[in-house]
């Protein structure tokens, strides 16, 4: 069995949340999905509001606090992430938009990602196409087609209805169609690894003497 890590980042900032409800049902249904595929499943939930402090802080600074670095590292160092954030003021909110901020240039590149959103009303719902999926294409993640959207109406007891969760489905069935396309994570990137060796950097050839 192949061993996937998805990590699921959620920007709800009341308690309880319905972005982080939406946000444990999506990553539930993806899981769910990649098991029945054959694989082992590992969720890293990332609840943006623990680290609200910490994002301002790595912004101010440059350096993250050590739980910030490791809410980071579940994200960079995913199969695929899960990323819900409630709308306000038609896009998405400060602290979801904070936490992308600090990431490594690049640490996205190529990853499998399903976005969803909560809102008041129905229509806020263009925010995902508007708004949350470019954002993610500049990052050059692999946006799945399907975004999910929950507004008040679509939650019964709590639970998702019959079109949201099928909205729930088809999209955490098209992540993991993204994720078995690539081969497991290894990890986050070593931001202090030398991606030269030493004689490239100064500027030798493979086959200049050393002196």
């Amino acid at each position: 069995m192949t061993q996937r890590t998805v990590a699921v980042v959620s920007a709800g900032l009341s308690q309880p949340s319905s972005t982080r409800l939406l946000a444990d049902q999506l990553a539930a249904a993806t899981r769910d999905e990649l098991v029945r595929r054959g694989n082992t499943v590992q969720l890293r939930v990332v609840d943006l509001r623990e680290y609200a402090h910490d994002v301002v802080n790595n912004m101010l600074t440059g350096f993250p606090p050590t739980a910030l670095r490791e809410a980071v590292d579940a994200v960079t160092g995913s199969d695929g992430l899960i990323a819900v954030t409630p709308i306000f003021n038609a896009s998405y909110n400060g602290l979801f938009k904070s936490f992308f901020d600090v990431l490594e240039a690049e640490s996205l590149v190529g990853r499998p990602v399903l976005i969803g959103a909560t809102g008041g009303t129905a229509r806020h719902s263009l925010a995902l196409e508007h708004a949350i999926r470019p954002m993610f294409s500049y990052l050059r993640a692999v946006v799945v087609p399907t975004s999910v959207f929950a507004a008040p109406e679509d939650w019964s007891g709590g639970a998702a209805d019959g079109a949201l969760r099928g909205r729930i489905g088809r999209a955490a069935g098209e992540l993991a169609d993204q994720v078995e396309l690539r081969p497991p994570a290894s990890g986050p990137a070593d931001p202090f690894a030398l991606t030269t060796d030493f004689l490239q950097m100064l500027g030798r050839g493979d086959d200049a003497p050393v002196t």
